[in-house]
């Protein structure tokens, strides 16, 4: 296997662009000039992958042919609904086919380089559209590229991947796809579906009944900081994906669970975020010889916050982490202030946050966060031989 990271990006993967939209393509343009600016993908053992749009025959494998048919037509008539299209959270827009069929493509392309030891991780930051389901777009998603990508490393011979999800929403439409599937896990951590959309995450989602113990959720109340949040994730995900033993990682990285994101409600920083990426590079690296594939996601501090978080998933993946404290190029500033005049620009990679948090143990009074973690282990930790109250599982 190669030691080498893929990041596979073109400027035609901003062509998806619902226009006046909290999904603005600008998030992902920003991301990859401040990691150029950085030197992130000048690193060595960094390869940069030009996309090729999915094929109808890749996107059939969770999508329905007549689906396919309407995201294709649908630009053709401004009046256009139905299949979740022409609505405020799915615009049609000019060549929308095209634009996540590339997408989809990219996603597709980094599993691929992975699997096939081209690579031992590789990105796709304008990926991540997790919400599409098989048959009609949903929370800003047009095509599915985590599912799609996963169902082909299915179809290459994979027997167990692994997908976690640590956008604030819940990962409906992964999880929907594979839900009867024993030979993929869908962990999602996001804030409760009683104040979010899309509704759906309990944690009594545990999988079809061919797959039951495959799909965990873990839904955290709002206002959860970084210590909640991180505290929650180190309670289930090792455990589960340990259990699952997957041969591949993949990841959707949406960074809405910012404090300053505007659509939701937990209280996350940019240096929880960075925490976050180290700790699943490490579980590829123990469970899956490294096999890591990192999507994008949601994320709506177009100019704050996601830029900053993916530079920093980007430098995980390719190599050292960034130093929290290092500042922000004033190459990048600048492009930022012109890019979104008014906003303000930040000045470092950092919130200043200490991410520490104190480990689950199942003795003492529970707080809201410990509520969550209890209810998600007693869901699934027995569906997967582990015991709920014991905090070494």
């Amino acid at each position: 296997m190669s030691d080498d990271t893929v990041v596979v990006w073109d400027e035609t993967l901003l062509s998806y662009d619902l226009g006046d939209h909290p999904l603005d393509p600008v998030r992902v343009e920003l991301t990859v000039a401040l990691a150029r600016e950085l030197g992130v993908l000048g690193r060595p053992g960094v390869r940069l992958v030009e996309p090729k749009p999915a094929d109808d025959e890749l996107l059939v494998r969770v999508h329905e042919p007549a689906y396919l048919e309407a995201v294709r037509a649908a630009p053709q008539d401004p009046l256009y609904t139905g299949f979740g299209l022409g609505t405020p959270d799915n615009p049609v827009f000019s060549k929308m086919h095209e634009a996540s069929a590339l997408i989809t493509g990219a996603t597709v392309a980094a599993a691929e380089a992975v699997w096939q030891g081209t690579a031992r991780r590789a990105v796709n930051v304008a990926g991540g559209l997790h919400h599409a389901m098989p048959d009609r777009a949903a929370g800003f998603c047009v095509y599915n590229d985590p599912a799609v990508a996963i169902a082909h490393l299915l179809d290459l011979g994979a027997r167990r991947v692994a997908y976690v999800d640590v956008d604030v929403h819940h990962g409906d439409g992964v999880q929907q796809a594979f839900w009867d599937d024993p030979r993929v896990l869908t962990v999602s951590l996001h804030e409760t579906p009683l104040a979010l959309f899309p509704g759906t995450g309990f944690p009594d989602e545990t999988g079809g009944a061919q797959a039951q113990g495959t799909a965990v959720n873990v839904p955290l109340p709002p206002g959860v900081e970084d210590a909640g949040w991180q505290r929650a994730f180190h309670a289930i995900v090792p455990s589960v994906l340990r259990a699952f033993q997957p041969e591949i990682l993949v990841t959707q990285c949406g960074a809405d669970a910012h404090r300053l994101d505007p659509l939701a409600d937990l209280r996350l920083s940019v240096d929880g975020q960075r925490a976050t990426y180290i700790a699943l590079r490490a579980l590829a690296d123990e469970l899956c010889a490294g096999r890591w594939v990192a999507t994008g996601g949601g994320g709506y501090a177009l100019v704050e916050v996601v830029p900053r978080a993916w530079t920093h998933l980007l430098a995980v993946a390719t190599g050292e982490p960034l130093t929290p404290a290092t500042l922000c190029p004033p190459a990048w500033r600048e492009l930022a202030q012109v890019r979104r005049p008014g906003q303000e620009v930040p000045l470092r990679m950092t919130d200043d946050v200490n991410p520490s948090y104190e480990s689950w143990q199942p003795s003492g009074e529970p707080n809201s966060v410990d509520r969550a973690i209890v209810a998600a282990r007693k869901a699934v930790f027995p569906l997967l031989g582990l015991d709920p109250y014991d905090p070494r599982d």
